[in-house]
């Protein structure tokens, strides 16, 4: 990791190291016939951080998720919490909440028996129970909810009950399964706000699955991305996303301006032309990515690219240029400033966001 990355550590995933792990994965393995799903992971995660994994269909994200739950037998390695391995400890004695995305609500019982489930499976008094119940709708934002039918809630209402539920019985580690994955999108990135300012309160221990980057990135102190049942890189939201570790990882992220260079002397020789390496880059053949923002477009840029295509992207306009060499590019323009479809610009390149990938 480079100096610059390593300043974006946050204070939270900072305490890591320090705090010890609560959640420790020491070479888990799953293996499904002659699949292997988890390929002899190692994972921490410290007290009071959230930690979100990321990646696509059949990376090994749900696996782990449930190798760590109890619900799936490691064929190798182990899962402790708190330093004690799990391996003989069944999945309702683990001291973990599980929250899954389709919120697997009891419909038989009103949301505060949904939410009540947990302490009165631990014999907690019907006080503390009621008292309890009280505490998490106010937190979830569904105060007076208590006698609703769960039939009667929204979707976004329902997700609230489930976390509710999750949250009661006071788990050491709450673990969520694609949490927010059948809402629409505009609630998934108001909920995933207020999840996070919720445990950030709680001091909630959170590992999330999610295969939606987006959530991922506002939701974790760190991000944890696996491919075919490894962890292809572990970071801060800010680190994964400045310097993605391969082309993987770029490519999962959304970047496609990654080309092959030859770099010399902090200089990287493209199809695009001459372009500045990063610093501490090797002399030697990589690839190469330019991120968007990276991009410049104007008069003046060496590089004469012909617009092909505009996609609105909310805040921003996706631009994708054809150079006269070298493949497609994609930059970033503010709304007033995107050029037209077949106008003719120059483009000229952001060192600050040019990054080698390994592999």
């Amino acid at each position: 990791m480079t100096a610059r990355a390593a300043a974006g550590t946050g204070a939270r995933t900072a305490r890591h190291a320090a705090d010890g792990a609560l959640l420790r994965l020491d070479a888990a393995t799953v293996r499904f016939g002659a699949r292997t799903a988890l390929d002899a992971v190692d994972l921490d995660v410290a007290e009071h951080e959230i930690v979100s994994v990321l990646g696509p269909s059949g990376s090994g994200k749900s696996t782990l998720l449930r190798a760590v739950a109890g619900l799936t037998a490691l064929d190798g390695g182990r899962v402790l919490l708190g330093g004690a391995d799990q391996r003989d400890v069944p999945a309702h004695r683990r001291g973990v909440g599980l929250m899954f995305q389709d919120h697997q609500l009891f419909p038989q019982r009103d949301v505060g028996g949904n939410v009540g489930f947990g302490p009165r499976m631990h014999k907690a008094p019907r006080e503390q129970r009621q008292r309890r119940v009280a505490e998490l709708l106010d937190l979830v934002g569904l105060p007076g909810a208590r006698s609703r039918s769960v039939a009667t809630l929204s979707g976004g209402e329902q997700q609230r009950v489930a976390l509710a539920r999750a949250l009661a019985p006071e788990p050491r580690l709450l673990m969520l399964d694609e949490p927010l994955g059948q809402l629409d999108r505009s609630l998934r990135e108001r909920l995933v706000v207020e999840l996070r300012q919720l445990f950030g309160r709680l001091g909630t221990t959170v590992l999330a699955v999610t295969h939606d980057q987006g959530e991922a990135f506002a939701l974790a102190d760190r991000v944890v991305l696996m491919r075919d049942g490894t962890i292809a890189q572990t970071g801060t939201p800010l680190e994964v996303w400045q310097y993605p570790a391969s082309e993987f990882v770029a490519r999962f992220l959304g970047f496609e301006n990654i080309t092959d260079a030859v770099v010399t002397d902090g200089v990287a020789v493209t199809d695009w032309g001459r372009l500045p390496a990063p610093a501490g880059a090797p002399d030697g053949p990589c690839r190469l990515l330019v991120r968007p923002t990276g991009v410049l477009l104007s008069a003046e840029g060496v590089l004469r690219c012909e617009v092909a295509a505009r996609t609105f992207r909310g805040g921003h306009v996706a631009v994708r240029v054809r150079p006269e060499r070298g493949p497609l590019l994609e930059a970033e323009c503010a709304l007033r400033a995107a050029p037209r479809e077949g106008e003719r610009v120059g483009v000229a390149f952001d060192p600050e966001d040019i990054v080698v990938l390994r592999g």
